[in-house]
């Protein structure tokens, strides 16, 4: 994360001892830390820190050089001034603070989620356990950032007794191949990915049994966005039906999940089984009605409280924003800010993006996990996608514009934008069919690799927007300014023809 992103949180919660690694190691490179660090420690002097301690460098071994930092230290020095007194473990409450969690924070600053230890701990070990069937056998890894929520549930494998993994680097070093053979080498049973990892192997056609037996593989949870049925059905295809397929939702909000999967239950492509144990899930319309029986999209929605609510926001007074942020739509009842529809015939659960990013064209209301699920059918041609709406001030109704970041060697051509316009129409409907496709050079990522519709919507409806330290590629969102004016846009491009 860069300084910025660090002080878009630390700045909030003023911390008094601040740790720092001195270099880092990632995709075969060397970063130096330090003067990122001596920045970041400066401008916290200010927001009341009281002491830096600087780690030995994980490459030698050997201390930085922390001369000239104030009330800076390395951790040997730290360490020798301490008291020699045992440490003494206290019995806390269930409700006791254990960790702030970050939102996003994309386009502003994240908000800062204080959990609590008990309710972090049952909820997670409860999804460890039921919807992995987790025991002190198995091997626990998930690929993951420190800074997501993810991180934390790993951790609950411990309380099952499960080996857990830490992996630090990138999964593309020295090459995908590596490691998809290192999740088998250390007999992971329980795996954690994204649907973005899994689209990445499938499309450079690998095929992971050919690699390594995955001998001790019996579970795969994919998760940070939609995983879509035809991803899903190559999954299955690739590592066995002996393999527990999960594609569970829910959230930093609460560090576990609202919808999952269990091992007792039937599993259908592009489906969630079912809703967490002890998650009053429901599905509302803008009015609120729970409409999960009709078969119709709307808002996920928690109509009971459940153990890992947050205790509040860190330095909000008086729970304003707590408030503001999950039960201003439907007073009293949780909103969580994400569309799904329930199958009424299979009852499985289809999540279709987050509510702030439906794309609501002629008034017919669906989500861009649709249109993503098409585009799997050209996976081999696209590289990523992103789908959102635009309604400027002067617009009567939205439109739907379907960005595409295309592999190289595979330009989007004539024929191909008519293939892709063909296929959502014939497996959705004309109404779904995006009014522009555009080839940009790069789609924005937040660093732990999720799509941010809502900052390119903003922009291309008329709205300025800050990235923030979250965001992967910050340059890219300057990309899709340029689509304000699509009418002189495409005028121009026509002219030029």
């Amino acid at each position: 994360m860069g300084k910025q992103g660090i002080l878009d949180r630390y700045r909030q919660i003023r911390p008094k001892l601040f740790f720092a690694e001195s270099h880092v190691q990632y995709a075969g490179k060397v970063i130096d830390q330090m003067p990122k660090v001596r920045e970041v420690v400066a401008d916290l002097l200010n927001y009341g820190l009281e002491g830096a301690v600087v780690l030995p460098s994980n490459i030698t071994g050997k201390d930085a050089p922390v001369g000239g930092m104030l009330k800076t230290h390395t951790l040997s020095a730290f360490l020798a001034s301490g008291d020699g007194k045992p440490l003494a473990f206290e019995q806390l409450p269930f409700n006791h603070p254990l960790v702030i969690l970050y939102s996003s924070g994309t386009t502003g600053p994240p908000k800062c989620i204080v959990h609590s230890a008990g309710g972090v701990l049952l909820q997670t070990k409860k999804e460890t356990t039921l919807g992995f069937s987790a025991t002190p056998d198995d091997v626990y890894f998930q690929y993951t950032t420190t800074g997501w929520m993810m991180w934390t549930h790993m951790l609950s494998g411990l309380s099952v007794g499960a080996r857990v993994i830490l992996y630090d680097g990138s999964p593309f070093h020295p090459d995908v191949k590596t490691f998809l053979k290192f999740i088998s080498d250390q007999g992971v049973s329980v795996w954690g990915t994204s649907p973005r990892f899994l689209t990445e192997v499938a499309s450079r056609g690998i095929d992971p049994p050919k690699l390594a037996p995955f001998d001790s593989l019996r579970a795969i949870s994919s998760t940070g966005a939609v995983l879509t049925a035809p991803m899903f059905e190559w999954t299955v295809k690739t590592f066995g039906k002996h393999v527990h397929l999960s594609s569970p939702s829910g959230g930093t909000d609460i560090c576990a999940a609202f919808v999952t999967a269990t091992p007792a239950l039937a599993l259908y492509a592009g489906e969630t089984s079912c809703k967490a144990l002890g998650m009053k899930v429901e599905v509302f319309d803008p009015h609120g009605n729970n409409i999960e029986h009709t078969g119709e999209p709307g808002e996920m929605v928690c109509t009971r409280p459940h153990p890992s609510l947050p205790l509040y926001f860190w330095g909000d007074e008086g729970g304003k924003k707590y408030r503001s942020a999950y039960f201003e739509m439907y007073p009293g009842i949780w909103r969580q800010g994400d569309f799904m529809v329930i199958n009424p015939v299979t009852k499985g659960i289809l999540m279709l993006g987050r509510s702030d990013g439906v794309l609501n064209p002629s008034g017919v209301r669906f989500g861009s996990g649709e249109i993503y699920t098409v585009l799997e059918k050209f996976q081999q041609h696209i590289e990523e996608s992103i789908c959102v709406g635009q309604r400027r001030p002067s617009d009567k109704d939205e439109r739907v514009l379907l960005f595409l970041k295309m592999r190289q060697g595979y330009p989007l051509t004539k024929s191909l934008d008519e293939e892709i316009r063909t296929a959502i129409r014939s497996s959705l409907s004309a109404r779904h069919v995006p009014s522009y496709i555009f080839a940009v050079d790069d789609i924005p990522l937040t660093i732990n690799g999720k799509k941010i519709e809502i900052a390119v919507k903003q922009v291309v409806s008329g709205i300025d927007v800050k990235p923030s330290g979250m965001v992967a590629n910050p340059e890219s969102l300057a990309l899709y300014y340029r689509y304000r004016d699509i009418e002189g846009l495409v005028g121009t491009a026509k002219a030029k023809l």
